[in-house]
Formats: structure tokens, sequence, C-alpha cells
């Protein structure tokens, strides 16, 4: 699975890696499924208590959203229906798109130095 300090999004890259900014990259990447807070934290190496708080301030600005409880588990989903995501999922479309165009150009100008 996904794991944040094995490889750097471009969305960390840019925004730099504080836990509020890995667990909005974690949201967003994987933004079809539902995760538990104790699966957040291990996916992104975030402690449980600093999960909390950003859990909370998550929920009270609508970011996430909670989907369904299984067990004594609940499930959180990126609430995709919130204007700020929709903002933040098109961001990270950019800046992924961005950086594979700037990877695109040093390859063919690698390739066209070796001609």
């Amino acid at each position: 699975m996904y794991k944040l300090e094995k490889t750097k999004s471009i969305f960390v890259e840019t925004f730099g890696d504080s836990p509020t900014i890995k667990v909005l990259d974690f949201l967003l990447t994987f933004s079809e499924f539902d995760y538990s807070k104790t699966q957040i934290s291990e996916e992104t190496g975030i402690s449980r208590i600093t999960i909390e708080d950003i859990w909370n301030k998550l929920i009270k600005t609508g970011f996430i959203r909670k989907s369904r409880v299984i067990g004594r588990a609940e499930m959180y989903i990126l609430n995709k229906n919130n204007a700020r995501v929709k903002e933040l999922l098109e961001l990270d479309f950019k800046l992924s798109s961005a950086a594979a165009d700037e990877e695109i150009t040093m390859e063919r100008k690698i390739l066209s130095r070796a001609r």
C-alpha cells in the first residue's frame, strides 16, 4: 500500500510534509475509498494523537465525511461535494500533470543530446 515516507508525491513536494499535508495527500490520492483513522495513521506514518487533531479539522471544514461503520471502526471518505476539496483535487491533478510534462521535457532533452 501507499507509504508517504517512501515516496513523496508532487503534492507533498510542493506544500511540504507536515502531517496535515500528508493526510490530505493520502485522501486525495485514494479518494475513491474510505478509511478509519487507524488506517490513515498507519499509511501516513502519523501518530494517532496527531491524527485526532487533523481529523477534527477535516470534519469541521467538511473535507471528510463518515461513510460507514465496520464493527467499532468508523470509516471516512473524502467529501468530493465540498467546493474546496474539488479545487484541491483539480490542483493535485494540475501539479501532477505539470511534473509529468517537466519530466517528459527533460527526457527529450537528454535524448536529443544523445543523437
